[in-house]
């Protein structure tokens, strides 16, 4: 496992989102497809990697993405 097999999942990632039919209404219904799919990633490829080293790197994909698209999943209000 190296550096650039993470960069490749966020490109995998980046690519399956674009790929999904139909655009998000809101950045929330974004997110929930970033979320989804980094599931089935993280479901189907965790053994690839080091321990909890995808799950780290998708997390923290995930928290980025959410900060970008202005939506705080984990904060309270």
């Amino acid at each position: 496992m190296t550096i650039r097999s993470l960069a490749e999942v966020g490109a995998r990632l980046e690519k399956a989102v674009s790929a999904l039919p139909g655009e998000a209404a809101t950045p929330a219904n974004l997110y929930d497809r970033y979320e989804m799919l980094a599931t089935q990633i993280l479901d189907s490829e965790w053994e690839d990697y080091q321990d909890g080293m995808l799950e780290k790197y998708l997390m923290t994909y995930l928290t980025l993405r959410s900060l970008e698209l202005g939506i705080f999943p984990d904060c309270e209000e």
